[in-house]
């Protein structure tokens, strides 16, 4: 049974000293006391790093913009589009996060359509879409500033946010109105593939993953949840500059996927982005995690982004339980990835020292058991 020792263990729970980790197969077997026949010694040990939100593989690196894939242009409502179908599992990307610990992304449409399509979480190590896929996280939408200032993409598009409002709610409406019709025993109905899944959005099987920047913009899709009763998370979120949003969201159970951060706000609904905004998203007490956004920031540049949870006073281990255990736990993947506890998978970052040293880097990377990445010094 091979197993690993570290100086310093984050589990995504706790902080173990001189402890090891164990797996058999694909899972961890035992997380503690150090074991006398290891593989290994590193000075930190950590669960792999999980990106909530990005475009990894839809915008390639080193591609032109003309090839990105992040946005089909033909409707603003493609519920039935699967973002898996435009993943590229060759873009150079994948390799330098996987170097910096980042295994597994969530893979999102853009936010140029109301209704982008399906999302999936993915393994940054696969061979090919199929063998990378590991389970859906629900149907990409989006309110705000995004899907109104397409306007010349084809299409039925709108011109102003309540115009992208009055699509969404017409499509809702009318599958809404197909579901009674359904339930009262008429076996006559029928729906097309993109109406088939705004069922599943209506009846809550599938969760609806928001785009959105602006406090107001999250007061509409609160309208949305109440008049539909939706499951969602609500995106980004990075022009929230006070607490009671964040405080409401809590109330409701809704997640926040925040970020990206260290980027420039490059439209009007970013006018009040700023690192200090977390400060209100800690303090409402709201469940959230954290992404990149890639290519907005590079997806190896995650963890670097914790520096301004530190600045705000979270401890080392709470700030990494943000990319670990946190966004498993909102991508509802919690019960394979995000801490390192038996039963889980074996996927794991070997750090030569403190990882929130700028000197630092991972040394050994293993998924689901498997060494993946060793440094060549």
């Amino acid at each position: 049974m091979p197993a690993i020792h570290g100086k310093i263990v984050y589990t995504g729970r706790e902080v173990l000293e001189d402890a090891a980790v164990a797996w058999e197969g694909a899972e961890l077997s035992s997380v503690g006391p150090a074991q006398a026949d290891v593989l290994a010694e590193y000075e930190v040990v950590t669960p792999a790093i999980i990106d909530a939100h990005c475009h990894i593989g839809l915008f390639r690196a080193g591609e032109p913009s003309g090839e990105a894939e992040g946005n089909d242009h033909m409707d603003a409502m493609l519920a039935h589009a699967d973002v898996l179908d435009s993943i590229q599992m060759d873009d150079a990307s994948f390799a330098d996060s996987v170097e910096c610990g980042v295994l597994y992304s969530c893979v999102l449409p853009g936010s140029g359509n109301i209704i982008g399509g399906d999302t999936a979480v993915i393994r940054n190590y696969g061979v090919h879409t199929n063998a990378a896929l590991i389970r859906r996280a629900g149907i990409k939408a989006a309110f705000g500033f995004n899907p109104m200032h397409v306007r010349e993409w084809k299409g039925v598009r709108p011109w102003t946010r309540m115009g992208a409002g009055a699509i969404l709610r017409g499509k809702l409406y009318d599958v809404r109105q197909k579901i009674a019709k359904e339930d009262a025993g008429d076996a006559s109905v029928s729906y097309s593939a993109e109406e088939a899944v705004l069922r599943q959005v209506l009846k809550r099987e599938q969760r609806l993953r928001v785009h959105v920047h602006k406090e107001d913009d999250v007061a509409t899709v609160l309208r949305f949840v109440d008049e539909f009763n939706l499951d969602i998370t609500v995106e980004h979120t990075c022009d929230v500059h006070s607490e009671g949003i964040y405080t409401e969201l809590k109330a409701r159970g809704i997640p926040v996927i925040y970020g990206p951060m260290d980027t420039l706000a490059s439209k009007v609904e970013l006018r009040h982005d700023h690192w200090r905004n977390i400060e209100y998203l800690i303090a409402s007490g709201v469940t959230f995690g954290l992404m990149t956004d890639h290519p907005v920031i590079l997806q190896r540049s995650l963890l670097l982004t914790l520096r301004w949870f530190l600045r705000a006073g979270l401890s080392k281990q709470q700030a990494l339980e943000i990319i670990t255990r946190s966004n498993a736990e909102i991508l509802r993947i919690d019960d394979v990835l995000g801490t390192l506890e038996p039963d889980k998978w074996a996927s794991l970052v070997c750090w030569n020292g403190d990882p929130f040293s700028l000197e630092s880097y991972p040394v050994a990377v293993y998924a689901e058991g498997e060494l993946i990445y060793q440094d060549r010094q």
